[in-house]
């Protein structure tokens, strides 16, 4: 709550670049909503893969992992968790399609966190508690060869501290004088310094900072998985929270480093999406990308069957065609064949 005490998110002062950056996302806004009615079949393979890859980099970024031919089932329902790393990854992906399916239908308020955190949670003993001892942030030690501890709020303080910042979320949004995007960033590095849950402090603020913004039209999250962005650039993100959050406890943090790299995370997914977008609206490019965007949303060995039933019409040998030039950007590897020895059994694995 203490970047939007004493109104100083309206205060602050804009420098030319962050303004530059928050017109080229609202450009990039207006750019989906034309492109979500051009290309159906792509958004749909667009939309499964940007699901899953979030599900996978959110919990990565806490870690939590699953073996990669378990994802998908944890993620479509059909399996049972084997562990409690399973259990999470599974309740990501729940609380993930509660937010998506109906923004407009929740408030960010405490208790939504806590049912975020109960269902990402299930099965831990503080599943949707705020967390009862005291601590320090340790979900961001590894930065620059060296440990990074931050003092948090007291733990007596938490269920206050949470409220206040629901509060003033809230206020400042219905009085219309800070952008909708400042006050997204600014509540998701106030909730991540307060550290207010002992675990799935990270997955809880991206969850929530999606919720945000798609409550203000800005659903990139659908299409591109904003999650996967952060976590390839988690050096930066560790930098940004760091920078930020001195001072917070008085006050007198700056900022500016986090804003400045948490929309630079969200122009990076639009731009991921305009120039996929862009590749699709050529004759020639349409089916690769559609392909690619299928491949993006299989585990991380696969094989050409899978993808055929992700791409129903396209014929096999446009898929072969196009895995192979996967392969030689260096994105995919061939495995060889599968147990049946036949074409659509080519078993294939992702490099990234």
């Amino acid at each position: 709550m203490m970047t939007f005490r004493e109104r100083r998110l309206q205060h602050l002062a804009l420098p030319s670049g962050l303004i530059r950056l928050m017109i080229q996302i609202a450009e990039s806004k207006g750019r989906q909503q034309l492109h979500e009615r051009q290309a159906p079949r792509l958004l749909r393979a667009l939309r499964t893969a940007a699901f899953n890859q979030s599900v996978d980099y959110s919990n990565r970024l806490d870690g939590i992992s699953v073996p990669p031919e378990r994802l998908l089932p944890l993620v479509s329902w059909p399996a049972t968790p084997l562990n409690q790393s399973e259990n999470e990854v599974r309740g990501y992906a729940q609380a993930l399609r509660l937010i998506s399916d109906d923004p407009a239908g929740f408030q960010v308020t405490p208790d939504l966190l806590l049912r975020l955190h109960g269902i990402v949670t299930e099965g831990r003993g503080d599943a949707g508690r705020w967390r009862v001892e005291d601590a320090e942030i340790e979900e961001i030690a590894r930065y620059e060869g060296r440990t990074i501890r931050l003092e948090s709020v007291r733990s007596r303080e938490v269920p206050a501290a949470v409220n206040e910042l629901c509060e003033y979320y809230s206020e400042v949004l219905k009085a219309g004088d800070v952008f909708p995007l400042l006050a997204i960033g600014a509540f998701v590095l106030d909730f991540l310094y307060m550290h207010p849950f002992l675990e799935a402090n990270g997955r809880i603020s991206r969850l929530v900072g999606l919720l945000c913004l798609y409550q203000h039209g800005f659903e990139i999250g659908r299409f591109v998985s904003w999650e996967r962005v952060i976590r390839e650039s988690q050096e930066e993100y560790v930098r940004a929270i760091v920078s930020a959050c001195s001072g917070w406890s008085e006050g007198q943090h700056d900022v500016l480093p986090w804003l400045t790299y948490y929309l630079g995370t969200l122009w990076t997914a639009y731009s991921e999406f305009d120039r996929r977008m862009g590749e699709a609206m050529t004759a020639k490019g349409s089916l690769a990308v559609l392909i690619e965007a299928a491949v993006d949303g299989l585990p991380g060995e696969f094989q050409v069957k899978e993808v055929e039933r992700a791409c129903p019409g396209v014929s096999h040998g446009i898929i072969c065609r196009v895995l192979d030039q996967l392969k030689n950007n260096g994105r995919l590897e061939h495995l060889g064949l599968g147990r049946g020895k036949a074409k659509s059994a080519k078993s294939w694995k992702k490099n990234y």
